[in-house]
């Protein structure tokens, strides 16, 4: 196996109308890695994921996928890598007036040219992954917060894509709700050996499913911590990153 990182970033500034959100971003993602960007509230985090995807163009730097630049690709290059991502966003994005096996089957009608019936089994099949055998024909409306959190984690892996990203994938649920989708990402991480790009600010689902993090900071713009969410916790010399994973004021850390 290649030691090419499946996702590299380096350099990378964003911002807006003349203001800096982030600078001076480097991070390495290994192959089947679940790699966690944290920080407090408007620090940049779902920023950052939107420019890794290809939503938001940055001001300076590089993103690249298995050793090739993505920023700045365009054309069939552009949808050939795009195809490597799943994206599960904060609200799930499912499209109400659609059954699930529907919107699983979205990204595989658009981007292949398999029969109907071919996508409908893969279909099923995504839902089966996730432990929605038996909701294929229900509409979102119809189930759950986790449910609908499950479904636009079976049509992300629709396609099979290398690198997985979430945006606040607890976002909304109960303790008990989030710790069932916490062993989903490792079961799916496992099975199909997916890299997994989790942003979260959720202690609990940091400790659980992290196996690197780093850790923004809004005052600063940029990476203030990077390493093992427990060994960050332990034994970081930063106020903010000590008063983050302890859960404690910056005048307690």
């Amino acid at each position: 196996m290649s030691d090419t990182p499946v996702l590299s970033v380096r350099d990378l500034r964003i911002g807006y109308d003349g203001k800096t959100v982030l600078e001076k971003i480097d991070f390495d993602v290994a192959r089947g890695e679940v790699f966690v960007i944290l920080g407090g509230s408007g620090c940049g985090k779902s920023t950052l994921l939107r420019t890794m995807i290809g939503l938001i163009k940055p001001l300076a730097g590089s993103v690249k996928v298995d050793g090739e630049e993505f920023l700045g690709v365009g054309g069939a290059a552009r949808v050939a890598m795009l195809r490597k991502f799943g994206v599960l966003y904060q609200s799930s994005a499912l499209f109400s007036s659609m059954t699930l096996v529907e919107n699983v089957s979205l990204p595989l009608e658009e981007f292949t040219e398999l029969p109907k019936d071919a996508i409908e089994i893969i279909a099923k099949t995504k839902l089966r992954l996730v432990g929605l055998e038996g909701f294929e024909g229900h509409l979102p409306s119809e189930i759950s917060g986790g449910m609908k959190k499950r479904a636009g984690v079976a049509r992300a892996l629709s396609l099979d894509p290398r690198i997985l990203f979430l945006d606040e994938p607890s976002a909304g649920l109960d303790p008990i709700t989030s710790a069932e989708l916490d062993r989903l990402i490792l079961d799916i991480r496992d099975a199909l050996g997916t890299t997994m790009v989790l942003v979260t600010h959720e202690l609990p689902s940091i400790y659980a499913v992290a196996d690197r993090c780093i850790v923004l900071e809004k005052a600063r713009h940029t990476i203030v911590a990077r390493g093992r969410p427990a060994d960050l916790r332990d034994t970081s010399d930063d106020p903010y990153v000590r008063a983050f994973f302890r859960r404690t004021t910056l005048t307690e850390a």
